[in-house]
């Protein structure tokens, strides 16, 4: 027989003990002069968790775990937690008393400072006015995990043969393992015994030296030197190699050999009772993807019926059955057990993770996605964002999202991204190949960033200005972006009135009588700031010119600032501080 594949190796951590419970014990109270020398049917106190547990722990280190006591009576209960050891301390809860109010809880630390590998256990005592609560505290070190099978399946095996099965078994645990194996005949193992450090191997063969005709199952039991143990299975079976879906493969030969004198007649089945045989012995039968023609028919005296198992799956997933050979002259049926491993398409995109980086904002992103079909039938495939899209999900579309890759050959999806909303993403495109049962992730993940820009100047500066006369300066806004800048400019802090006046107009007769004289204007001051332009657009790698005009119509120190507002990203980006000083002149003639 070919040897078996390899299966998977679970690592199996049995429970240590059966989970502890706390206990209350009756007290005499002092308050209530109440005496109870039975344990109370159900705590005043109820303690939560009612258990601690520490594990991972490391030497000298300090681990905390909470623990609240919380007060079921209708009065308040003093509390007191007993002696602390040597690794275990209780704190009580800060800035406050030892009662517990009606309803209320009292949260207390549990600080633990191991000291070196091991097991430690301790109980907590605390002492209301009525009872005495008790609760348990384990800490629990290292532990040795052997990497066994969960089962052993021998194939078929002549009377008084043997055959073997040799293991790789690691130490995958934290702690030394100290382990002893046993079992049962007709199966032996060696060795019995053994001792593995962390990340150790050893080999262990286990043999199988059947004596009588039949289906043999025992029992392998694993010991450790902690107490904990687990049992591998050790049943027999007939493993086929893998198959492709949609494919057939001839893959193991079962013979049946008649060592009696005269014909004696077969059937195989899939039902093991007799009385199920009569009813199914002229039926079609189907065995689930398996097909072992003949189905029945003759063995002659000496001469070997040879049964071709031919496997041709549907679905890609484990298949498992038993099937059953009905015998002239036996009582009872012989037992087959086939397993058979189905494999759908093999399509491998050439990455898993695609990591965009800064993307920006309003920019058409493409990247391509290569898929290889590495096996030996057609993949057809289906691409997607899930459903419904969320986040920036919406953001992606592919193309073609949909096709058929033959044996061998590869496929190219373009991915394309734009997005108009700012901020970071992780989003997963599934890959579904038909035959499949699981989907493929892609994930792309990367920021959305706003357009990128530089301004010319540091700040505006116009200096000492006269009352009512105009002075100008300009700066640029350098777009350094790929995509194009749309921008307002304002300037905070300036007047929300009408614009500011000259000082001729300011001192002509028809201007005082103007609406921009009014009690409204003056209140809310006049808007003596003019940007050209306030607002546009700016291109990819471009610049553009801005004048800032201040005709002062009022006597003070100005530190505003004019301030960047970008579209689709948000409102005051960029920051220009503006300092001046406006004064007023006398002009004399000669």
């Amino acid at each position: 027989r070919p040897p078996l594949r390899p299966q998977a190796r679970p690592q199996v951590r049995p429970p240590l003990r059966p989970p502890l419970r706390p206990q209350v014990r009756g007290l005499r109270s002092e308050a209530s002069g109440q005496a109870s020398g039975q344990p109370s049917p159900q705590p005043l106190v109820q303690p939560d968790p009612s258990e601690l547990i520490f594990r991972n722990f490391t030497p000298t280190h300090t681990y905390k775990l909470q623990l609240q006591l919380h007060n079921n009576d209708k009065v308040c209960v003093n509390v007191c937690e007993c002696e602390c050891s040597q690794f275990f301390k209780v704190v009580p809860p800060k800035n406050a008393g030892r009662k517990v109010a009606p309803g209320m809880a009292a949260t207390y630390t549990i600080c633990f400072t191991p000291q070196e590998h091991k097991d430690y256990q301790h109980t907590l005592v605390f002492v209301t006015d009525r009872e005495s609560l008790e609760v348990p505290v384990l800490a629990i070190g290292p532990r040795a995990v052997l990497d066994f099978k969960t089962e052993y399946r021998f194939p078929t095996c002549a009377v008084k043969g043997s055959t073997e099965m040799t293991h790789l078994v690691r130490n995958v645990g934290n702690g030394p393992a100290n382990f002893t194996l046993l079992t049962q005949r007709p199966f032996s193992v060696t060795p019995p015994a053994g001792t593995l450090g962390v990340f150790e191997s050893t080999q262990v063969t286990v043999v199988f030296s059947p004596m009588t005709v039949g289906e043999h199952s025992r029992a392998l039991t694993l010991h450790y030197h902690t107490g904990e143990g687990r049992t591998p299975k050790l049943p027999d079976l007939v493993h086929l190699t893998q198959t492709y879906i949609s494919l057939s493969t001839v893959n193991r030969t079962v013979s049946l050999i008649n060592k009696h004198n005269v014909p004696l007649r077969y059937c195989w089945t899939t039902v093991s009772s007799n009385q199920e045989l009569n009813l199914m012995r002229f039926c079609n039968w189907d065995l689930n993807m398996f097909d072992a023609p003949p189905q029945e028919g003759e063995v002659w005296p000496n001469i070997p019926v040879e049964l071709n198992i031919v496997f041709k799956p549907e679905e890609a997933k484990l298949y498992q059955e038993t099937i059953y050979c009905d015998i002239t002259g036996r009582e009872s049926t012989l037992a087959l057990t086939i397993m058979g491993d189905a494999m759908g398409p093999d399509l491998q995109p050439n990455y898993s993770v695609m990591d965009m980086g800064n993307i920006f904002m309003g920019s058409n992103n493409c990247y391509e996605v290569q898929l290889s079909n590495i096996g030996l039938i057609e993949a057809t495939f289906t691409i997607k964002v899930p459903t419904p899209a969320t986040g920036f999900g919406g953001c992606f579309s592919i193309r073609p999202d949909e096709g058929v890759v033959p044996p061998g050959g590869c496929h190219t999806v373009q991915v394309s991204f734009l997005s108009h909303t700012c901020g970071s993403f992780s989003e997963r495109l599934l890959l579904t190949v038909m035959g499949n049962p699981d989907a493929t992730s892609l994930t792309f993940r990367g920021r959305v960033i706003g357009p990128t820009f530089d301004l010319s100047v540091s700040d505006l500066n116009f200096g000492v200005v006269a009352f009512g006369f105009p002075k100008t300066l300009s700066f640029s806004v350098f777009n350094t972006s790929r995509v194009t800048l749309t921008f307002t400019l304002r300037v905070l802090g300036d007047g929300r009135g009408s614009s500011s006046v000259s000082y001729e107009e300011h001192l002509s007769d028809v201007s005082r009588n103007h609406p921009q004289f009014s009690s409204e204007r003056i209140s809310v001051g006049p808007a003596e700031f003019t940007i050209s332009p306030s607002s546009g657009s700016v291109s990819p790698q471009s610049h553009v010119t801005i004048q800032v005009t201040l005709c002062a119509n009022t006597l003070k120190t100005y530190r505003l600032a004019l301030v960047v507002d970008v579209e689709g990203v948000g409102e005051e980006i960029r920051t220009l501080p503006i300092n001046a000083r406006s004064e007023t002149f006398i002009l004399m003639r000669q």
